[in-house]
């Protein structure tokens, strides 16, 4: 049994003296397309084997009583007194609590103990599993009868309302709707999606963490929506049917926005070309071709360090390792950026070798200790 769901069991055994609901959320991988969804975009993300495990049952009051065993602390308080608080924690729970009342659905008390193995700070979104997790949880103990996209939809809210992060769907949506061994292509404007099967024959997903958060990550993503809108705004004054830069061509921005702003023109040409690598991708992955694949992944990277401007030295150290070994077929910074991970595909019978190679560089070169994981595709949101 994984540490963290024997952990969980124990701890909510011990404190509430009942046997309860074991819900596991995952975290996310994303193979390409970044930064796009907030712009109406197109993403290809996976849930990962690293997961929160909620242990979840009905109270009798309305009190909502929340245990991190990861931060040993606890929270309690009322369905009717929710409210934000300096457990900063807390807010990605109570605010999907406030999505479900705001959407007319009666939530009774409950007690949540929970644990992860999403190493954090990473990129791999182990806030949307909490969301997703504890939407899933309050769906299941309250019989709400609600969609797994639409849990999604409100995990998405809770963040973007109520933690303050405006961020796009895809975190959510892969943690709840992924399939073991499958990406999933996204529309982030229609919602609309598709698996694509990754056949990875003797190829792993390995993630080198960086060891670093800039606090730039929070500020500098609500930044970069900023400027995507002030680029479409550009494209309207003559191209009024253009909403988001999902529907804008490299012609467009060289016409309307590249005259007046070049940095919101680097911003809004990445996102544009960002979209036709992932459509393209989708087509190689299709035709097994993984290494065309992996270029894009790497020319992606190129994309996010130059034009979009949300790497750091830390990232862009790792990728340089790598970009020339052929036994590495693609990689990139994934997640927010400013810190997190690289999301590599390589060679099985090379990556002992690589990694204590990388390893030993990146030591050397930062005085920090990366950390290495081996991500599997893996099915989304479920009960254990």
């Amino acid at each position: 049994m994984n540490n963290c769901l024997q952990e969980v069991k124990e701890k909510f055994v011990e404190k509430f003296n009942k046997q309860p609901t074991i819900v596991r959320a995952p975290g996310r991988v994303n193979l390409i397309g970044e930064h796009t969804d907030y712009n109406n975009g197109f993403v290809l993300p996976a849930a990962i084997n690293k997961a929160i495990y909620l242990a979840v049952s009905k109270r009798e009051d309305d009190k909502i009583h929340l245990i991190s065993l990861d931060l040993n602390e606890e929270y309690i308080t009322s369905l009717t007194t929710i409210e934000k608080n300096d457990k900063h924690w807390t807010l990605y729970i109570l605010g999907v609590v406030l999505q479900l009342q705001d959407h007319g659905y009666k939530v009774g008390g409950f007690n949540c103990v929970f644990c992860g193995d999403i190493p954090l700070g990473a990129g791999l979104s182990s806030s949307a599993a909490l969301e997703c997790g504890l939407g899933f949880s309050l769906n299941e103990l309250f019989d709400l009868n609600i969609n797994k996209i639409n849990l999604a939809k409100y995990a998405q809210r809770a963040e973007n309302q109520f933690v303050g992060v405006k961020c796009g769907i895809m975190d959510q949506f892969a943690s709840m709707m992924g399939k073991k061994n499958q990406v999933i292509k996204l529309d982030c404007q229609t919602m609309q999606y598709e698996y694509n099967p990754l056949k990875m024959d003797g190829i792993q997903i390995v993630l080198f963490d960086t060891n670093v958060e800039h606090s730039l990550a929070s500020s500098e993503y609500n930044t970069r929506r900023a400027q995507c809108e002030a680029g479409v705004k550009m494209i309207k004054e003559k191209y009024p049917e253009i909403n988001s830069l999902r529907d804008a061509t490299i012609e467009m921005l060289n016409e309307m926005i590249l005259p007046k702003d070049e940095l919101i023109y680097r911003r809004c040409k990445y996102v544009v070309e960002e979209n036709i690598r992932l459509l393209t991708g989708c087509e190689d992955l299709q035709h097994d071709d993984i290494v065309a694949f992996g270029k894009k992944m790497f020319a992606t990277h190129k994309g996010l360090s130059k034009d979009y401007e949300v790497s750091c030295k830390e990232l862009d150290f790792l990728i340089d390792c790598v970009k020339d070994n052929p036994n590495v077929l693609g990689a990139r910074m994934m997640g927010g950026g400013f810190g997190g991970c690289t999301i590599n595909l390589i060679k099985e019978e090379a990556i002992e070798d690589l990694v204590k190679a990388i390893s030993e560089k990146y030591r050397l070169e930062t005085k920090r200790e990366p950390k290495v994981y081996i991500a599997k595709i893996e099915d989304g949101v479920s009960i254990v």
